[in-house]
């Protein structure tokens, strides 16, 4: 007999659990209450750590990054840019602890290297004069999104069914067993089935919370008690790459200290600050400043850049001696699987909280393997050996790249994004322009997101990362509508519009001043003016209201940037 087991959440986490849950032989439903990556995972700095970071402070924690990092670029090349990662010291920053990082990077097995600041500014000419040394290590970048798509794509090919747009309202608990959970759907979902507001149960052997920062609000649905440390940060993004390695600063415990060059742009993060509520905290304008600030030490050039967006996310921490005087950044970041049968006497629960995003494989191998424990399963996982799928060698698809008719940089682009299934999508007889020219998305791909997800354009934004580049969707959010429109009516593909331009425009709040104030504008006077689509955000239309930004940087500051 095949056990069902239900997933709750669709971040790495989840979706990396219903993959090795399917591929040992369950019968998995995976629900999200939005798009996959809709909590912490679409909302991170995309930091693929060496565990560097953590080697003097947390090296449990770093030895698991070390060990996932190379397991993630056997699996998951397409998805990593291997750009490797600086520690830099900074005049009169401690000699102690830059010995103290060596030793403990050792200790955990993270390969490093020692550099002058000579050298490190000949990697990296944008660095500060004020480097007098540096640590190579074997961090890089991983594009969350496209990670997430490929695990809950491969979770599919196993069985798995994924219910997006699906939220969990409620636990079944019958004799102090939970026994399924009752979702309530908030639109179609990857398939552009059901409705919002139908409610539906789904019945399970067990039930595994992968919701991270939300963890507390799923266990409490079967009355139990389950306290995360949740901390909210900011992340800041430029116009331009201004970097080509991930930039950390070589200080114990410091906020904002890390740069991460991401596809055609650079983000500076992440602030740490304590929160009660993941869906309801603060995001302020000296946290932006701050983030920008602190990395101008390290790369000052940044002070110059135009400010794309910034956004917020929260780490789903848990500490299993909770300590009121602790400050959060000294939580740990390691994972736990909590059974609740054990813990608070509920049986087929448990919820998987804490860790990285670089530490998810390992995370949903060890929920898997509880799984697999409590039902009496004997099957073994293979996720850390069984590669993704599009990870094959991206060389061999370059090779391809004339017989797309693409101009090469964007073939390259495409099929870095796509990996084995490139020549799949971008091999067309029909004519296959740029849609998005910041992120060189072409209408190949575009389509064969819409297959995926439907008339929902950040279901296309995440898969694509079209209208994520440098106008922020200013020069394609109409062109992608129009995409949409072929296969669904014109009322779906105008609000696909203003629904694409809103999501791109709240990231914008916290940026405008200079030629990034002048970008917005312009953006607002082409979907407002030139596409009349200008109406009250109460009635359904977006509108963008300049006055309501009179403090923090959005005021005049030529003197400091220039502008």
């Amino acid at each position: 007999m095949t056990h069902t087991v239900v997933v709750i959440g669709g971040g790495a986490t989840g979706t990396g659990t219903a993959r090795d849950l399917a591929m040992r032989g369950f019968d998995v439903t995976l629900v999200e209450r939005g798009n996959l990556t809709e909590g912490t995972t679409g909302r991170t700095h995309g930091h693929l750590h060496s565990g560097g970071r953590y080697a003097v402070s947390d090296q449990e924690s770093a030895i698991d990054c070390m060990e996932e990092n190379r397991i993630l670029h056997r699996i998951a090349g397409h998805c990593i840019e291997d750009t490797g990662g600086l520690f830099v010291q900074l005049e009169g920053d401690s000699d102690e602890y830059f010995q103290q990082k060596l030793e403990g990077c050792a200790e955990c097995d993270i390969p490093t290297e020692v550099i002058s600041g000579e050298e490190a500014r000949r990697q990296e000419p944008h660095l500060t004069k004020r480097v007098e040394r540096a640590i190579r290590v074997p961090d890089g970048a991983i594009d969350p999104f496209r990670l997430c798509v490929a695990n809950a794509a491969d979770a599919v090919d196993h069985g798995a069914t994924v219910e997006t747009h699906a939220e969990v309202v409620d636990l079944r608990v019958e004799d102090d067993q939970v026994t399924g959970v009752e979702i309530e759907r908030q639109g179609p979902n990857y398939l552009g089935e059901g409705c919002e507001g139908q409610t539906e149960t789904i019945d399970a052997d067990y039930v595994v919370s992968a919701t991270g920062a939300w963890a507390s609000q799923i266990a409490e649905m079967a009355d139990i008690d389950l306290e995360m440390a949740i901390s909210k940060g900011a992340m800041v993004v430029t116009n331009v790459r201004q970097i080509d390695t991930v930039i950390n600063r070589c200080l114990p415990k410091g906020e904002g200290d890390t740069i991460i060059p991401h596809e055609t742009t650079v983000l500076l993060g992440a602030n740490d600050d304590p929160v009660e509520d993941p869906d309801d905290y603060p995001e302020e304008q000296w946290e932006v400043d701050m983030m920008i600030d602190i990395a101008s030490e390290m790369v000052p050039i940044v002070s110059e850049a135009r400010m794309i967006r910034a956004y917020w996310g929260v780490r789903p921490l848990y500490d299993p001696n909770p300590d009121s005087t602790k400050d959060s950044g000294d939580v740990t970041r390691n994972y736990f699987v909590l059974d609740h049968a054990e813990r608070d006497g509920i049986g087929g629960f448990s919820s998987i909280v804490g860790g990285k995003l670089t530490t998810y494989r390992e995370m949903a191998e060890s929920a898997a393997d509880h799984v697999c424990e409590v039902l009496g399963v004997d099957a073994d996982c293979r996720t850390h050996e069984e590669p993704l799928p599009g990870s094959s060698d991206i060389s061999v698809l370059e090779d391809r790249m004339d017989d797309f008719g693409l101009r090469s940089p964007i073939a390259r682009r495409s099929t870095q994004r796509l990996g084995d299934r490139a020549p799949e999508v971008l091999d067309t007889d029909e004519p296959n322009p740029t849609v998005c020219e910041c992120e060189a998305v072409t209408r190949a791909e575009i389509q064969d997101a819409i297959d995926d997800v439907g008339a929902d354009p950040n279901g296309i934004r995440l898969r694509t990362r079209a209208s994520m580049g440098n106008c922020q969707g200013g020069f394609c959010s109409h062109r992608i509508s129009a995409e949409i429109y072929p296969k669904h009516d014109a009322v779906t593909a105008r609000d696909a519009l203003d629904q694409l331009y809103q999501e791109r425009w709240k990231g914008q709040r916290h940026t405008l001043w200079g030629r990034q104030l002048s970008q917005a504008m312009l953006n607002h006077l082409l979907h407002a003016t030139t596409m009349n689509h200008d109406a009250d955000p109460a009635v359904g239309g977006p509108s963008v209201d300049y006055t309501a930004f009179d403090g923090g940087r959005a005021e005049p500051i030529e003197g400091r940037h220039g502008d």
